[in-house]
């Protein structure tokens, strides 16, 4: 038995148990409302399905008979179909994404002071330097703080930190390259240049704008 189905079926068993006591149509009302429920779910999530089917495929699970399809063929197309409802429900949540962050870069770059790097990034500098600029493969020693677009801290440093320039997110190569020694910026970097359609982990959603205040306090080849 494929285990979608399955688990749909298991899912409506607590009807049965907030039923009232039982009476001479209880089997048959049971029956009726565990179908009422199927069909209710089936109909939003599938709505063109062709009812006599999948009436055919349960009788004949439920009886115990061999059935039309393979297992392995039952079992690729309920994956798909999975899929597919999945891709589905994420696409209405990534435009709703991408919308927000249009809207928040727009307000971010008419900011006082803020001013936009050729490549898009966002910056506002918070204290001067008079150093060299890094190469794009150095070392650069920072302090930073990385916040969400609601300001959640999700990264920080307790203590300045050494990283290579091409090992951090596009973001940061892109800005610190531009970025003089001793100085302090705060930067918003799209999410294509940070985490992009992927995100990272429950810590970054998909298409996440981040804002970074970054020191840079020196650098090395």
């Amino acid at each position: 038995m494929p285990r979608y189905l399955f688990l749909t079926l298991l899912s409506l068993v607590p009807l049965a148990h907030a039923a009232s006591p039982p009476s001479p149509d209880a089997a048959h009302d049971l029956a009726y409302s565990l179908g009422a429920s199927l069909g209710e779910r089936l109909r939003d999530e599938v709505p063109e399905l062709q009812i006599q089917a999948l009436i055919e495929g349960l009788r004949t699970a439920y009886q115990g008979k061999p059935l039309a399809l393979s297992d392995e063929r039952i079992e690729a197309i309920l994956t798909e179909h999975q899929a597919n409802v999945e891709n589905a429900s994420t696409a209405p949540r990534s435009e709703m994404a991408l919308a927000f962050e249009r809207d928040f870069l727009s307000k971010e770059i008419h900011k006082v002071h803020a001013r936009e790097l050729s490549d898009g990034i966002i910056v506002t500098e918070l204290k001067p330097g008079t150093g060299a600029k890094p190469g794009a493969q150095d070392s650069v020693y920072v302090n930073y703080v990385g916040r969400l677009p609601d300001g959640t801290v999700f990264d920080q440093s307790t203590r300045p930190q050494w990283f290579r320039l091409d090992s951090v997110i596009a973001g940061w190569r892109s800005a610190l390259v531009q970025m003089p020694v001793g100085a302090k910026w705060r930067m918003v970097i799209a999410s294509r240049q940070a985490y992009g359609a992927t995100g990272a982990g429950d810590l970054i959603a998909p298409y996440t704008p981040l804002v970074f205040e970054v020191e840079l306090l020196d650098s090395k080849k």
